[in-house]
């Protein structure tokens, strides 16, 4: 694979080559950056083949002559993101405004910390669609929908979520939501006659709450009461301890009707500054939600003092959503010179068919603008030419996983992206060898993952647009084929994007621990994807997700079984994680980063951080399952408690994919906390009880001075 230069029109690249960091080489047999990505590391395994360019090629043909008039009809079409938001607050309207396709990208809203504290009130919402379609939504008081919330490091959040969810079954009895775990822990969702009664009148039955008198209100950190209106939050990638009222998903459980629930923590001095996210995380309930539009990004400030280069920048936070299909039975694009027979997968999702074409599992929206298929009429984003900004982008899908490129001119020519932060952590960070800027064409993300990169907008009047090309999920996958997300659209008098890193930056202090990949395991651990049919005897029943510690019976995840694995704060572990089922997965864990070692019993040398990584599936003829090794970093303090890891593609999560982990404090050391590595909080310090009604203790401290 040839050796790319510098751009030397590049500042960035220009001041990487001044500080001795030459472009590297990157090995054909293990690239570095595909498995960094989220990606398998061949080229094939991607299924970006010659055929499936061609089929890209063919179809950014057809948009750009779509672009001339696509400036005039979206002004035409589309309201102001305002007015569109005060409307759905208001009420007999739809709570969870979604604008057309076709429509302008605009950027969430930032909420940010004063005087070291960020508070706010959010409420979850949901509304059943003419569609029959169920979208869901976090508000502000004022109809502002998934706030970017934006704190420092040694900041508090103060965050105040209300249930507002409504009860709405399915309105097709046989969709995959419709049915009962595999597990039996999920209620029932509604009878037939109900549903079409609901689908019809389009009147939700709302779940209501109903205290006796006299009785002491519900706790909500309780652990009791998992059911479709249920809610809580969590705050993803962030090192939080996971304790109720800070990032404890296992216990916590908001109903509607009970009053608002408050999350308060800081964030750590240590937290490494980068792009995280939130969405609730409730087991057996995840998908719905999510899938719904229920997520929002979280910033932790800062990034320039990893990657100085940075300093001035303006920046773009992009959500990219998955959401069931808009046009389900609509034919494929003409565009596409193959048709591919429409399988569906025992989800009922449109299975990979391997041509990078065809029905895909679920359409994609970015920041809420859907991009429907069989078309993908772009979303436009406005530019100025030739103008460098850091994108944030966040994959807050369910199920999708992502293959982003930037496609510029009538030859559609992929452009370079400068990656400075995966999953939340610069490249560059906490003692890490790696150089602060990696240069590709592409970045893969599975489904949780994130990624910060540098662009460079088009000229103006050069067609330009972000894709995803297709990813290869293997048999038993979704179909995620090649697809256009947004034009980019270049013009002296865009506005500026809302935020803009500092101009003048401080050196962020040296890590006090030795670099992660440099410090030796205590011990390796095993564990493996698997799945199985719920009914063996008839192919297509329900399928039965399992994640297991190698050595033990394999079993959905059920809270009440206690921890599968128990870890000492202070030490780190290698975990080699196999996949024996047909299908990628995504493996991810709370509370904590780990480093990519080996990938298919290789070594590789990606010296960086991430909590979400690609697992690659089993095709049934490699003599050895496919594994990653990774290097579990359990040294912080925050990592006290009971938590839980699991496949990041949601349907899986919810069919049993999970396990659960208690990491102890060493021997002879207390908890920082004396609850702390409780599972159910039973322990807490004198004077630190939790007052009834679920309020957390009321202590406030202000952020140590930056």
């Amino acid at each position: 694979m040839p050796e790319q230069p510098p751009d030397p029109a590049d500042p960035l690249a220009e001041r990487e080559a001044a500080h001795g960091r030459p472009p590297r080489m990157q090995p054909r047999l293990r690239p570095r950056w595909a498995p960094t990505l989220g990606l398998t590391a061949s080229v094939a395994a991607l299924g970006i083949g010659l055929l499936a360019g061609w089929s890209l090629h063919l179809r950014m043909a057809q948009l750009i002559a779509l672009l001339a008039g696509a400036e005039c009809s979206v002004a035409a079409s589309a309201p102001p993101a305002g007015q569109a938001l005060s409307a759905a607050a208001a009420p007999g309207h739809d709570p969870c405004f979604r604008p057309p396709p076709g429509s302008t990208v605009t950027e969430p809203r930032d909420l940010r910390s004063r005087h070291g504290v960020l508070r706010l009130d959010l409420t979850i919402h949901n509304y059943r669609e003419a569609d029959g379609s169920v979208r869901y939504c976090y508000l502000l008081d004022d109809g502002t929908e998934s706030p970017t919330l934006r704190l420092h490091p040694g900041d508090l959040l103060v965050l105040r979520l209300k249930d507002d969810l409504l009860d709405l079954p399915p309105i097709h009895p046989t969709s995959p939501q419709a049915m009962p775990m595999a597990q039996g822990g999920a209620m029932s969702m509604g009878q037939p006659a109900q549903l079409a009664q609901s689908a019809q009148s389009a009147q939700p039955v709302a779940v209501s709450l109903h205290l006796t008198p006299g009785h002491a209100p519900r706790d909500p950190c309780g652990g009791e009461l998992m059911t479709p209106v249920s809610t809580n939050l969590h705050f993803h990638g962030l090192t939080v301890p996971a304790r109720c009222h800070e990032d404890d998903v296992l216990m916590t459980s908001i109903l509607p009707g009970e009053p608002p629930f408050e999350y308060r923590f800081h964030i750590p001095l240590n937290e490494p500054p980068g792009l995280y996210w939130y969405h609730p995380h409730i087991h057996g309930y995840d998908t719905p939600a999510v899938l719904g539009g229920a997520s929002g990004a979280l910033i932790v400030e800062g990034i320039e003092r990893a990657v100085p280069m940075l300093a001035g920048l303006p920046e773009r936070v992009l959500v990219i959503r998955d959401l069931d299909l808009l046009n389900p039975n609509a034919p494929p694009s003409k565009s596409e010179p193959v048709v591919p027979k429409l399988y569906i997968d025992r989800d009922g999702d449109a299975a990979n068919n391997g041509t990078g074409f065809g029905t895909p599992a679920k359409d994609l929206s970015i920041n809420f603008v859907p991009v429907p298929y069989p078309n993908y009429p772009p979303a436009i984003m406005r530019i100025r030419p030739g103008e460098r900004e850091l994108w944030r982008v966040v994959n807050a899908s369910t199920v999708t996983y992502l293959n982003l490129a930037l496609l510029y001119g009538r030859r559609f020519v992929p452009q370079r992206l400068g990656v400075v932060a995966i999953d939340g952590v610069p490249l560059h960070f906490g003692g890490s060898p790696a150089p602060p800027v990696e240069w590709v064409d592409h970045i893969g993300l599975p489904p949780g993952a994130r990624a910060e990169f540098v662009i460079s907008g088009p000229a103006r009047g050069t067609p330009a647009l972000l894709v995803t090309r297709t990813v290869d999920t293997g048999q038993g996958g979704e179909n995620d084929p090649n697809r256009a997300l947004a034009s980019l659209i270049a013009s002296a008098d865009a506005p500026e994007p809302a935020a803009r890193l500092a101009r003048e930056v401080r050196p962020l202090p040296r890590p006090r621990l030795p670099w992660l990949g440099d410090v030796q395991p205590v011990r390796v651990r095993h564990l493996y994807f698997s799945e199985k049919l719920l009914n063996p005897k008839d192919p297509n029943s329900a399928t039965v997700f399992y994640i297991t510690v190698d050595g033990q019976t394999p079993r959905p995840f059920d809270p009440k079984n206690g921890p599968d694995i128990i870890a000492t704060q202070g030490t780190v572990e290698d975990w080699i994680i196999e996949n024996r089922s047909n299908e990628l997965h995504a493996f991810h864990i709370h509370q904590l980063h780990f480093e990519l070692v080996d990938w298919m019993g290789l070594p590789v040398h990606e010296p960086f951080l991430r909590d979400t990584v690609n697992v690659p599936y089993y095709n049934g003829h490699a003599l050895s399952y496919p594994s990653v090794r990774l290097r579990m970093d359990f040294r912080d303090p925050n990592t006290i408690g009971t938590f839980v890891y699991h496949c990041h593609l949601m349907e899986h999560a919810d069919g049993g994919m999970m396990g659960m982990i208690r990491v102890d404090p060493p021997p002879g050391r207390a908890a920082a906390r004396a609850g702390d590595a409780t599972p159910a909080g039973d322990a807490t310090p004198a004077g630190d009880a939790t007052p009834a009604g679920g309020a957390p203790p009321a202590r406030e401290t202000t952020r140590p001075v930056r």
